[in-house]
């Protein structure tokens, strides 16, 4: 039998067959090994210890539990996230580089008269994982004692409120706007200063996040006046509500949420917004939040988007209200 007759009869054929199966098989296999298959980073763009880093490493951790794989936390700072959210939006859309923020995120484009990504079409949002709606905290051994007392003061007189960033700002122009009050931003460069200033008396009050005052109205040195929210909240019983103040519409929410680059598939948002959903449905997961007064709410992706549209909306009329210009 010639050399052509022998390398294309049926029975060689069959194995040829076989063999190339086989030799496919392990490559196939890897194709259809569900995400994740290597080391996930989650970029955070603010500084270690603040509360997105805080919510990060603990989805980090409970995530890389969960898959058997490193995901490891790396805050990448500067420009009120936005080095960060930049470095996330180029990077490839295969679910290894993902993105935690807060509220700001939305706010950038209403203060920010340039940023080098376009914050709705840059990322893939994947779940919006929890909520904490921004407080208004005063020196516990101040002259304000309750909520009203700060509002009635600056109602007669200029009251310097500290913010530190696009969000905590905004809140406090909302609070002006609703109660038609004296109050004056103070700007900072993060949360942190502004607790030590008004411990020390030099600032009368400040907005910021539950993550940041939690542990100073704990240790009994700042005094949570007013809460952005509908609801009181259970770790700080006495802080009222705006509306229960005579101020209505003042909600602001501190949200978590995760993205990716655009174009991060289906397949894979799915697969992280449903792990999120198993990691936060544990008891510890969930009384660690809520003792941090965060809620998780996990939403769908097309929800969040939803969400995100409505909060640049809400924010930029705010600021279009008070006179304030992206800068």
């Amino acid at each position: 039998m010639s050399d052509y007759s022998t390398l294309h009869s049926p029975g060689r054929r069959s194995a040829l067959a076989a063999l190339a199966a086989w030799g496919a098989a392990p490559l196939a296999f890897a194709q259809d090994k569900p995400f994740p298959t290597k080391p996930v980073t989650i970029v955070v763009p603010y500084s270690a210890g603040g509360g997105t880093d805080i919510v990060g490493r603990l989805m980090a951790q409970r995530l890389s539990e969960l898959w058997g794989q490193s995901v490891v936390v790396d805050n990448r700072t500067g420009a009120n996230g936005v080095i960060g959210s930049s470095y996330v939006a180029k990077a490839a859309p295969d679910g290894y580089t993902l993105l935690m923020v807060v509220g700001s995120h939305a706010i950038n484009p209403v203060l920010m008269r340039s940023l080098p990504y376009d914050t709705m079409k840059a990322f893939t949002p994947v779940t919006n994982i929890a909520t904490s709606p921004m407080v208004l905290v005063v020196a516990a051994n101040g002259s304000y004692k309750k909520l009203p007392d700060l509002l009635e003061a600056a109602r007669k007189e200029e009251v310097a409120v500290g913010y530190s960033e696009g969000q905590t700002r905004l809140t406090g122009e909302l609070i002006r706007q609703s109660g038609k009050l004296k109050l004056t931003g103070v700007p900072y460069k993060g949360g942190a200063p502004i607790m030590v200033d008004i411990i020390g008396g030099h600032l009368p009050g400040g907005v910021t996040s539950v993550l940041t005052a939690l542990p100073h109205i704990q240790s009994g040195k700042l005094r949570a006046l007013g809460v952005a929210a509908d609801q009181r909240m259970g770790i700080f019983p006495d802080a009222m509500t705006f509306k229960e103040a005579g101020l209505v519409g003042v909600e602001s929410l501190n949200w978590y949420g995760m993205f990716g680059p655009v174009g991060l598939p289906d397949t894979v948002v799915a697969r992280i917004n449903a792990d999120l959903r198993k990691v936060t449905s544990d008891p510890a997961v969930t009384r660690q939040m809520h003792d941090q007064g965060a809620d998780i709410v996990l939403t769908p992706p097309a929800q969040f988007r939803r969400f995100l549209e409505t909060e640049t909306q809400k924010w930029a009329q705010v600021a279009q209200r008070g006179g304030i210009q992206p800068e």
